[in-house]
Order: structure tokens, then sequence, then C-alpha cells
């Protein structure tokens, strides 16, 4: 039988999940332990990862490497034993590891797997994870976001719910915050919020560096000078944070600078503790915050909280987020399983299995996509201003336009650059792509051109430019992230999404329509104009907004509307 797992990829622990017999069911490893140590080491020339890797790290931290995900689309490189790896290269070892693990345990051969990735993972790090996963001899048949399996966990055991779900997911290495509503089976991600670079490794390292002053140490001379002490150190400062969470003072062993035991101790109470992370608790306030306004939802609207990560085993994080939403957090499931059970639930539904045939999965985009504009100040035309098209927390699949123009007279053509990120200027974003534009005809500067996006579950960004003035339209499929997917299927998922779009200034008879209109807008009553103005307006931004029961919603208004002023409007021509 051939099995399709789910994967946790974690910055501290990953772990496995494979849906069978109709229920999630988590997956041991070689020493029957559910969390392999995301710690990578060579000992006598020989790869290891997890348990072993993990007590080395304290011994001979020069041989071994954790929190490489952190570095997941980057070009970074790092040295093990004197041998250089990426972090592509050292997620596929610990995926491998899983791999087999799962095979042992299933007695049948693993060639596919669903893994997830934090929220916040840009379009690289997604397509590192990948690209991991195929080292690993893995076909990663989807990458789903972390919060997102983590909540199909609990909506799968109580597909009758009706509420609203906050999953705050504070791991290893990175925090995750979504919304979304359970209803009748339905899962739908309503938005997203997070950082890529905050989690519970953070709060350790903090304890750390706490530490090192205490006994006037700076922290880059001990890394290079003192590999040893900072390594057990760390792991004083690790078995201190889950003390003190328990808000029990901890006794901290201060290391000798060759790694040994050593005969200084630091007392950490549960008050310093807090102190010492509170810029990282500050730092957990803005995604919370930026998903509620980016939802129009507040705080009293949400039924439940469900914490994931095993960082929120923290009481200040708990306590914290207590504070916000004045309501008990969840945890039904461990923390630490939750994602890997999700991603199970994920790849069962990949599948058909008949135990997950009555849920359904909406999800949204995670980070704004746009396209590169210039923009004018007086006299003066500045490049590399960034024009949303979609935005962040759009519920997909979706198709978006909107319109830009030529920059000078006669121009022939435009280069449609495409990028994804928040930031005003597309320097500080991620470039996807790019179309170019040809054919525009001779002409006056700011011939208009549309610009057209569709992007759906799969990852998949259909980019089109529209020019009304040819009626030519001009295409790219961007695939950058897209896994798991071959020729046939893509071929069927990008004729699904053409057939998802919705551009209704492509029909003539709306066109019509909105000339009518404007027509008809100079010839009625001044004290008509203004109210009537707004529904003509409201069509107009309508036509571009792109979705289908909205446009209708506002044709019927500007339809009844000009009934009621006694105008018909024929289609046909006959007005």
């Amino acid at each position: 039988m051939e099995y399709l797992i789910g994967i946790d990829l974690g910055t501290t622990n990953s772990l496995c999940a494979v849906f069978k017999d109709g229920e999630p069911l988590l997956i041991p490893n070689s020493l029957g332990k559910l969390l392999t140590p995301s710690v990578v080491g060579i000992l006598d020339g020989n790869l290891i990862v997890g348990e072993t890797a993990r007590e080395m790290r304290i011994t001979r931290p020069e041989l071994t490497y954790s929190c490489f995900k952190r570095l997941m689309g980057t070009n970074e490189t790092v040295k093990i034993a004197g041998e250089t790896f990426s972090s592509i290269e050292l997620s596929s070892l610990v995926l491998k590891s899983l791999k087999t693990d799962a095979e042992s345990f299933l007695g049948s051969e693993v060639k596919e797997a669903v893994i997830t990735v934090p929220a916040y993972f840009n379009d690289n790090q997604r397509k590192a994870t990948v690209r991991a996963g195929q080292l690993a001899g893995l076909n990663v048949r989807r990458v789903i976001n972390e919060p997102t399996s983590a909540a199909l966990t609990y909506g799968f055991h109580d597909q009758d719910a009706d509420k609203k779900l906050l999953v705050v997911d504070l791991g290893g290495g990175t925090f995750d915050v979504t919304l979304m509503e359970i209803f009748e089976g339905s899962l739908e991600i309503m938005g997203t919020a997070g950082e890529s670079f905050l989690g519970g490794e953070d709060f350790t390292n903090a304890i750390v560096n706490w530490c090192l002053k205490q006994k006037n140490y700076n922290f880059e001379t001990v890394e290079f000078k003192y590999p040893e002490l900072l390594s057990r150190l760390t792991k004083e400062c690790e078995q201190a944070k889950r003390t003190v969470q328990e808000n029990s003072e901890a006794v901290i062993n201060f290391p000798t600078e060759d790694g040994k035991k050593g005969e200084e101790e630091l007392m950490l109470s549960p008050d310093q503790f807090s102190e010492i992370v509170s810029t990282l608790m500050k730092r957990l306030e803005k995604p919370l915050l930026r998903v509620l306004s980016d939802t129009d939802i507040l705080p009293d609207e949400i039924d439940d909280i469900i914490l994931v990560g095993g960082a929120t085993r923290m009481s200040l994080v708990s306590d914290f987020i207590k504070k916000i939403f004045k309501k008990d957090p969840l945890c039904t499931f461990d923390p630490d399983h939750v994602v890997a059970l999700g991603a199970s639930i994920q790849a069962a539904l990949i599948k058909d299995d008949s135990a997950v045939e009555d849920m359904v999965l909406t999800d949204v985009c995670p980070f704004t996509l746009g396209v590169e504009i210039v923009k004018t100040f007086g006299k003066q035309e500045v490049r590399g201003y960034y024009l949303p098209i979609i935005h962040r927390n759009t519920t997909i699949p979706v198709s978006k336009e909107d319109c830009v123009s030529t920059m000078y007279p006669n121009q022939k053509e435009i280069l449609v650059q495409v990028y994804q990120g928040e930031s005003r200027r597309t320097k500080d974003n991620l470039k996807l792509g790019e179309l170019r534009v040809t054919g525009i005809p001779p002409g006056p500067k700011g011939q208009d051109v549309y610009i057209r996006f569709s992007y759906d579950l799969n990852g998949i960004l259909d980019v089109e430019a529209y020019v009304p003035s040819t009626g030519k339209k001009f295409n790219t499929v961007l695939t950058n992230h897209v896994s798991g997917l071959d020729e046939k299927e893509l071929e069927k998922c990008i004729k699904k999404l053409q057939e998802f779009k919705f551009f209704p200034r492509d029909e003539s008879e709306n066109l019509h329509l909105l000339k009518f209109a404007e027509r008809i807008s100079g010839e009625i009553s001044v004290y008509e104009r203004e109210s009537f103005e707004m529904v003509v307006d409201a069509f107009e931004r309508a036509m571009s907004d792109c979705e289908k029961d909205y446009f209708e919603e506002a044709k019927s208004s500007l339809l009844n509307y000009l009934a009621k002023l006694g105008y018909k409007f024929d289609p046909r021509g006959n007005r």
C-alpha cells in the first residue's frame, strides 16, 4: 500500500503522521519517540540526525548544527566538521530520517508527503522546503501552513462545530497567528500574520545572554572562543526556561570555559524571566493585532483560542493571550503533535479518503501580490513603487485586476514585474517573475493596460495583461513553489483557474452600461446626481474587483436605479 504522510518540519523538533483506518496517527522514530530533534551532526565521518546529534551538540558543538530552518530560502551555508551544507541539504537529512522511520513503521515504501511550513514563509522559503523534500526522495504533494494544519486537527475531531478559532503557533523558531471559521465541516481561513524569526529558541537565547552578562562575558566572544561553554549553558538555560514557565525559581549552573560543569550558580525567578523576555513578548502582540485588523474581527467574537508549538507551554505566553482575549486558550491536543496530525489529515483530503469527504478547506494568500510601478512627484518620475493587486489575507482561489498606464507618448511596450510582500517599495519585496507586454498602439501618455492576477490553493499565480485599445492579452503562469504536481495535473489546475476567472470589463454589455450611465448622469436632476453617481462608482469598482456576487449586486443596483429614474437600458444598443 502506498502512503501519503504528513510531516511537521520544525526548527527544534520534527515529526510525521499518517492517516490510517479513518484516523490521524503519529509515527514513532527508531528510538520509539515521536519527536525527532532537528539537529544534524557528523560522527566518525558519518552523518547523524536526531537525538544523538542533539547530545553531541553539547559536547562537540563544532560537529553539529541546529535551527537551520531559519536559513531556508537564503544562500547562507554552514560548516560541520569542515564540510559545507545548505539549509536545504540539512533539512533534507531530517526529512530522510523521518521517511525511513515511517517506512519501518508502516512496512511500506513512502514516496509522497505533505510538509508544513510557517504561514509567513515567503515564496523562496516554501520553494526551499519543497526542494529539501525532493532531495530526501519525497514527492511533496503540498506545502501547508502550520496553523492551518493545526486547525485541521481540531476541525476533524469537531466537524459539527460552528465557531471562530484563533490558532496561536509559537514554535522553536517561528510565530504564526491564524484566524479561521469552522462551519458545517468547512474550514475557512480568514486571515494570518506572523514572524519567521521569533520562537522558543529566542527565549532560551535571551536567558543565555542574561547569564553571560552576569559573568561579564560577551556573546560573540564566547561563541567563537568558548563554544563548549555556550553549548552547555544553552542546555542549562533551556531547562531553566521550562522550570520558570511553571512559576518556579530555576537554578542555572554556569559552565567552565571548556564546557564542564562549573561551581557557580545563577538563580532565575519568574519575574526576572519576564523582564528578560519583555521585548520578545511585545513582538508577539503585533501579529495578533494585525490579524484582527485585517479580518475586522473583535477579540470577543473569537470562540476558541488554540495553542500550537512547544513554546506556548510557557505560562507567560498563555497568560499574555488570556489578557488580550479574556478567555483561557485550549490545549486539547499536544501542542507539539497537532501540526503533524493536521498534515496527515490534509494528506487524506488529497487522497479523497472517505473519512474526510465532508471536510472542505479554504485558505488565504498570506502575502500581498502586486507589480512595480512608477510614481510622479512634481515633475520627477520615480521607479520602484509597489501596486498591490491581491492583498494579503484574501481568500483563495481569487482573481483581481488593477489598471496601469503608459509613461510616455507612443510607448510600445511595458514590463510587468511581479512581486510578493508588504513594503511600499519593491526593493524590499520578493520578485516572483515578469511579463512583457508589446504591441501597444501609438498614442498619448496614459494609455490603459489592465493587470490581472489569478491565484489558487496550489500556489499557481496566473498573470495576465489586457490592452483594451487592441483587445490583446498577454499571459504568464508563475509556479515558483508549486509542488507535487506532474505536468498533466498542473495543466488541469491551470485550466480550472482559467474557468474561475471573472473579468466583467471584457463584456461589451457591461462597458455599454457604464457609458450609458455616465451619459445619464449629465441629464438627470442635480438633486439626484450625487446619489446616482455613487451607484455608478460602485458598479465601476465592481468591474475591477472581479468578484461575481459583488458585481452582480452592483449591476442590479445600477439597473434598478436607472429604472427608478425612468431609463431602460437595452444591451442590444437601442436605448
